[in-house]
């Protein structure tokens, strides 16, 4: 999948990017709760840029990552990890959302009761996405 194109909801963030994966993954962890107000569904993208800077908020949620979003209408457009060039897109800013299929969910642990999701891939646990992946930041209380 590429070239690719997003925006938020208000289109004062938009971005561009040469490349996204087409498969995404969903988060259950709590910090993403939070965050996305239920799971956060995000694809591996490189090359991106924004037009709209000024409108696009960065908070660090963690010593090695950052989140992004739009101070206009609120929309969730990002995580990045800050010595990493790639972002993980938040899925339902893309402009085509026709070539992405879900291939993984992590912090499946965490994953409230009232819903899931379909289809055959891999449910990684709290401890299995730490292993692959690194451990996730307390949230604060």
């Amino acid at each position: 999948m590429s070239p690719i194109r997003g925006q938020c909801l208000c289109a004062a963030v938009k971005f561009s990017g040469t490349h996204a994966e087409s498969g995404f993954g969903a988060c259950h962890c709590r910090m993403c709760q939070r965050w996305a107000g239920g799971p956060f569904l995000a694809t591996s993208t490189s090359g991106i840029t924004f037009d709209g800077e000024e409108n696009l908020v960065r908070f660090k949620s963690s010593d090695w990552a950052e989140r992004g979003f739009c101070k206009k209408c609120g929309t969730n457009l990002f995580y990045k990890e800050l010595e990493s060039d790639s972002y993980e897109m938040c899925v339902g800013t893309f402009d085509d959302l026709n070539s992405f299929a879900l291939n993984e969910e992590i912090f499946i642990d965490r994953k409230p009761a009232a819903y899931d999701f379909a289809g055959d891939h891999p449910r990684l646990t709290e401890a299995e996405t730490i292993v692959r992946h690194g451990p996730v930041p307390p949230i604060p209380q």
